[in-house]
């Protein structure tokens, strides 16, 4: 394996809780019901809308009203992003070692492309992404592997080259779509079960664990 694509959100940084209390407060000026931070687990990894959706009630998921919510959430997650938003423990090193090796570094999320941008900028400044993909950027969202394999062709290495790791069944699918090998992160917002069910070639606990995988066999 020659390079490795890495989602974002529960995969390099931990962002959970301040997605949730973004969302929780964008809910409770409306005077609707809020979710503990446990329950954003299932309600991120496929973009902002669907995390609205699905934090909404059931009488509040019109086209028009999940729109409506989506782009209060953007201005309030756009505030209050990075009040505990940090990288997961071992992340840096792990970023490190596979600099040290000229491993290309690549970033593919379903965050809104500007947003993914300012995130790597500012809690990851130290360590070169050579591709930075979000949302919007004019490819489709994951699990469409369109993202992934644009991302291939700009590092200029064959999919079936590249570890692909994530943290959720999106990441999976998006992997296996893209022919790359699909490494499931249990560090981040997901399980084995999922990760294993949606195609995981591997699942591994630590993010050292990466860097045994770029190794010859």
């Amino acid at each position: 394996m020659e390079a490795v694509i890495f989602d974002l959100d529960g995969t390099l940084v931990d962002s959970l809780k301040d997605l949730a209390d973004s969302m929780n407060e964008v809910l409770e000026k409306a005077e609707l019901p809020v979710h503990p931070t446990s329950a954003y687990r299932r309600f991120v990894g496929d973009g902002i809308r669907n995390l609205v959706r699905r934090a909404l009630p059931a009488t509040h998921r019109s086209a028009d009203c999940v729109g409506r919510f989506t782009d209060r959430m953007r201005e309030v997650y756009a505030v209050r992003w990075d009040r505990e938003t940090a990288p997961y423990p071992g992340i840096p090193e792990m970023l490190s070692e596979l600099q040290n090796r000229a491993v290309p570094l690549a970033v593919l999320s379903n965050k809104p492309h500007p947003m993914t941008a300012k995130v790597v900028r500012a809690l990851l400044p130290s360590w070169k992404f050579e591709v930075v993909l979000g949302a919007e950027a004019g490819f489709a969202r994951k699990p469409d592997p369109a993202g992934a394999l644009e991302t291939a062709r700009r590092l200029n290495i064959a999919p079936d080259r590249i570890v692909y790791v994530g943290d959720s069944d999106t990441d999976m699918c998006t992997a296996t779509a893209a022919g790359m090998r699909a490494v499931g992160a249990l560090w981040g917002f997901r399980d084995a079960a999922e990760l294993t069910a949606a195609g995981a070639d591997i699942v591994i606990r630590q993010p050292c664990e990466i860097v045994g995988l770029l190794e010859p066999a």
